[in-house]
């Protein structure tokens, strides 16, 4: 399998061209950039300023801004003026979309801008259409002859592009051709590539955007591999578009962005979150900070030429099924209790169980441990039925009817026939013993700085030796402050799982038991691999938003959080309808002035809804497809 990065085991970032955008170098030797969008609208001239400025002190290095028509694009001219005026360099980019006219006269006043490959020369009608190579040569011909005159302007001003592409918003001529895809990501933006190359001019920038971390990990390393094979070099802005607010919209987006950044992909970034765009910052310099101080540090790891695996597809690792853990299974998660001196029942609601003494009953929630690690302690209680016991090797008496974790040095104490888990680090040379023991689940920890890389090399090995033992992936954030902690499990975790790797999540933290358990569950959520919870699909807002979005989707959360693996995507405007959510069941969409649209996939099946009764609205839709349920409230 061919490599999509530099190195499969030593940071180094993916050599590309310079591009300028103003004063501001993205991409070369230039470090990681950190960018964001405004919320105002472009009209509000004043607001967009303030708003500008803000993002900027907070570390915002490079300020979007919607142009969704032409009086927006002009009106860049004064904000641009203004921002300039109290003293502020820092470049501007026009995001665009639909839109040629916009596009070219922000080109002429703003230092970059965005396009969107999806919907530049196309209407997206949702239709699959057959089309011969003389008509799909016919349509590239039709593209052209509307996009040159923006690249002809760009070179002319020194204006650099964005070409960005977005995985809900392909062309119906692309969705025909190669399917709701990341290869038809990567040729959406290769058309408008080589038609701008044919004008000699090549300062562009790609993205490659999704709400689907897998599905956006692949279109990167996909767009690589074609930048390879064309000998192209242009520089990668990495984003999860529609990734949320909170909790969740940071993990997802360190999955999608902190997995491409390990492998050294990514030369400018934004964190989408649906909240004030300076709070994206502090969650990108984390990221950003992370790699480096990693780039020279961490322990040297045996160069990786091949894969054993494909990188642009997901596919679990096949493995054993033991119990409920391996292959076919969904990842399980193990809390920690081992530390607690004295364990009672109310310490298990921590982890999602909750006990109800009038009731003498257990209520079990969705995001509830399957097992639980105590060490060398005990209980003398009943437990759940559904949780089991995970205790040391020496501490097991006779009578206990849990499960052994061994350690390196006992392995040989180890019995072939039963079922065990021994604890291990990626350094430990334990192939040639695990393969006599079957039944034995592997927890697999590391003291590598770049943890991702030398535990994927743990698992190639295991793959090439046909090793089939489930591995639950432990990492230990013991000196770290929530936010870090927050991205670097996020990161570390989350990459391993994107390319199939991991049958459990042991994370143990200096913070509350139920912050290690939300982010367990919350990691294997924004990867796809064990959904346990409601997603909201949720645009971070900008000049577009028709509603308030903070307040929107705080309140559709409050009715719908318990639909567990439901989609949910609310989008501010109808840009960011029925093409960005492309993943979610259902669509709230800001269509006009108080007016929201409700989407079944992406099929609009209410238009023009007064905002006031839309989330009811919305919930009638829901149950009416059969996928509402009551919320318990214990």
């Amino acid at each position: 399998m061919e490599i999509y990065c530099p190195s499969l085991t030593t940071y180094q970032r993916l050599n590309t061209r310079c591009v300028n955008v103003g004063d501001v170098g993205v991409g070369g030797n230039n470090p990681i950039r950190i960018q964001s969008m405004t919320t105002t609208n472009t009209m509000d001239t004043e607001n967009t300023i303030s708003q500008s400025i803000r993002m900027i002190e907070a570390g915002c290095e490079i300020v979007r801004i919607t142009a969704p028509s032409i009086k927006e694009a002009e009106n860049l001219k004064n904000i641009k003026k203004g921002i300039r005026k109290r003293g502020y360099k820092t470049p501007l980019v026009a995001d665009i979309h639909f839109t040629p006219n916009a596009a070219k006269i922000a080109a002429k006043i703003v230092e970059k801008v965005r396009i969107n490959p999806g919907n530049y020369a196309d209407r997206k009608n949702f239709k699959t259409y057959e089309y011969t190579d003389k008509a799909y040569i016919n349509e590239l011909e039709r593209i052209r002859d509307r996009f040159i005159p923006l690249v002809r302007i760009c070179k002319e001003n020194g204006t650099s592009m964005r070409i960005g592409t977005n995985h809900g918003s392909l062309s119906d001529r692309i969705m025909s051709r190669y399917g709701d895809s990341p290869l038809g990501m990567v040729e959406s933006a290769m058309e408008f590539i080589r038609i701008a190359e044919d004008e000699g001019y090549n300062d562009i920038i790609l993205s490659m955007k999704s709400s689907n971390t897998q599905v956006m990990v692949q279109a990167y390393r996909l767009l690589v591999k074609k930048m390879n094979e064309e000998q192209m070099n242009y520089p990668l802005h990495l984003g999860v578009t529609e990734a949320g607010e909170a909790e969740d919209g940071r993990i997802k987006s360190a999955v999608g962005i902190g997995t491409l950044l390990e492998d050294g992909l990514g030369d400018t970034i934004r964190v989408s979150l649906t909240e004030e765009p300076e709070r994206e910052i502090p969650v990108a310099k984390i990221l950003v900070n992370r790699k480096n101080l990693t780039e020279n540090y961490g322990n040297k790891i045996k160069t990786i030429d091949s894969l054993p695996y494909d990188p642009f597809f997901y596919k679990r690792r096949k493995t054993n099924s033991i119990i409920n853990i391996g292959y076919k299974k969904v990842p399980r998660v193990i809390g920690n209790l081992s530390s607690k001196q004295l364990i009672c029942q109310n310490d298990l609601a921590s982890f999602g169980y909750i006990y109800a003494p009038n009731e003498d009953k257990w209520h079990i929630s969705e995001q509830a441990i399957d097992y639980l690690y105590l060490g060398k302690k005990s209980i003398d209680f009943e437990i759940p039925g559904r949780l089991r016991i995970i205790s040391d090797y020496k501490n097991v008496t006779s009578d206990f009817s849990g499960l052994t974790l061994f350690k390196v040095n006992q392995i040989d104490f180890i019995p072939n026939n039963e079922i065990t888990f021994l604890s291990c680090k990626d350094s430990d040379n334990i192939f040639e013993k695990i393969k006599l023991l079957p039944k034995c689940i592997i927890v697999l920890e590391t003291n590598n700085e770049c943890a991702y890389s030398s535990l994927r090399q743990f698992f190639i090995k295991c793959m090439e030796q046909k090793i089939l033992n489930p591995i639950i992936i432990k990492r230990e954030y013991n000196t770290l402050s929530v936010d870090d902690t927050l991205i670097y499990a996020a990161t570390d975790i989350g990459a391993l799982q994107i390319d199939g790797f991991g049958d459990g999540v042991w994370i143990d933290t200096l913070h509350s038991n139920s912050f290690s358990n939300e982010i367990s569950f919350g990691i294997l959520q924004a990867s796809r691999t064990r959904i346990s919870k409601t997603e909201y699909i949720s645009c971070p807002s900008c000049g577009r938003t028709l509603f308030d979005l903070q307040e929107t989707t705080e309140k559709i959360r409050s009715k719908t959080d318990h639909l567990k693996g439901i989609k949910i995507g609310i989008m501010g405007c109808i840009v960011n309808g029925p093409g960005e959510m492309a993943d979610a069941d259902y669509g709230y969409v800001g269509t006009g002035p108080g007016l929201i649209s409700l989407y079944k996939g992406q099929n609009v099946v209410k238009k023009n809804i007064n905002a006031e009764n839309a989330v009811a609205a919305l919930i009638k839709l829901i149950q009416k497809h059969g996928d509402w349920q009551e919320p318990n409230n214990v």
